[in-house]
């Protein structure tokens, strides 16, 4: 499923629709929306160095992590930065987000810093200026025309304390719609913000994904010591939940596991025999979804209409003309032809039909399912 994520990055936008975009959310129950993040984000890399996506360029918006964080992480995810200036660019709103380092800079009380990798921005709350410095540097990777680059923002969370959601969802809505724009993805912390903002941007979003615990209890930490280690072994394992909307407005749903290793994260297909995921995948409704084993005998036992009954009886099927009783059929059959030639001697009419060929279909006296078991 993490994989139909990526693939869909990497596929990007088609001509004269909106770019995909991603939503990643996560809990404080379980805060590993992160590392689904920077593993889309090194997918998403090596695509773009393999030449296999649409996109050519890839445009970071940092808020949460320093740019040498994320060039480290790709270095050490066997992505080559060496030549990184030729495909990436990182806007950095982490280092210095409201300017204040730059001031003190001008007095000579902090050195300034600068990298060629990444571009300070200094003004988080200018909205438009974002916007523009964005584009920006995307064009600057990938030229001017209809070559596309992508743009991951590693947290709407903190471009929300500075900027209100109508602007944040004015700059994602005109990200999509540029035609220079391949996807965008981008991770939200969604216990801290109401309904109001996960609705909002699940709702320009072409794809949502959910990073969940295995155990939600509503009695947070509460245990006893018993279960500490089991509590500390799922606290790294967890659910993760993607939902695909696509363009005939139909939302397919996709469940995995993940589990957090010291290389990273790593996700699995969810299975049956996992009865601690597959139970809490189960909506929580009030009627049960399931059949004890007394139900599934008493269903085995219902005998369908028009049914063989097995018990030895000539099988009689119903063909919508017969009514009365197999033993009274040859009486009516005998009174049926007598009348018929009673018909014909008064003068009336009768129809007379001879069969062109043996291929031809039986006409409707004949049931051509007679030996079939309905």
């Amino acid at each position: 499923m993490a994989d139909s994520i990526c693939r869909t990055i990497r596929d990007g936008a088609l001509e004269g629709e909106h770019a995909p975009s991603l939503t990643i959310k996560d809990t404080t129950a379980s805060p590993y929306g992160f590392d689904v993040f920077t593993h889309v984000l090194s997918q998403t890399a090596s695509l773009i160095l393999a030449g296999k996506s649409q996109s050519r360029g890839l445009v970071v918006v940092a808020y949460s992590r320093s740019p040498s964080f994320y060039l480290d992480y790709l270095k050490r995810s066997g992505v080559d930065v060496a030549s990184s200036q030729k495909w990436i660019h990182i806007l950095d709103c982490y280092m210095d987000p409201l300017g204040w380092k730059h001031q003190l800079a001008e007095t000579g009380i902090l050195p300034s810093n600068s990298s060629a990798d990444s571009c300070l921005f200094q003004d988080v709350k200018d909205i438009n200026k974002l916007h523009s410095l964005i584009l920006e540097l995307g064009s600057g990777l990938v030229g001017q025309g209809k070559v596309r680059f992508s743009v991951a923002i590693d947290s709407v969370t903190e471009m929300l304390r500075h900027v209100p959601l109508s602007k944040v969802a004015v700059l994602i809505s005109d990200l999509r719609s540029h035609d220079q724009i391949s996807s965008i993805f981008w991770l939200l912390h969604s216990d801290i913000h109401d309904v109001r903002v996960t609705t909002s941007l699940e709702y320009l979003s072409s794809m949502v994904a959910s990073v969940e615990s295995l155990n939600q209890s509503s009695d947070g930490l509460s245990g006893d010591l018993g279960n500490l280690s089991l509590l500390e072994q799922n606290f790294r394992r967890g659910k993760f939940h993607v939902r695909f909307k696509r363009r005939n407005g139909r939302v397919r749903v996709m469940n995995e596991q993940f589990h957090m290793g010291e290389s990273g994260i790593k996700f699995t297909s969810v299975t049956v025999e996992d009865g601690l995921v597959s139970q809490g995948l189960v909506p929580k409704v009030l009627f049960n979804l399931e059949l004890s084993e007394k139900e599934k005998l008493e269903r085995a036992r219902v005998v369908l209409p028009f049914e063989h009954q097995g018990n030895g009886k000539p099988i009689q099927i119903y063909d919508g003309r017969r009514s009365l009783a197999p033993e009274s059929m040859g009486e009516v059959s005998a009174d049926t032809s007598q009348s018929n030639t009673e018909e014909c001697s008064n003068g009336g009419g009768e129809i007379i039909y001879f069969r062109d060929s043996d291929d031809e279909r039986p006409d409707s006296d004949e049931d051509p399912d007679d030996d079939l078991d309905i």
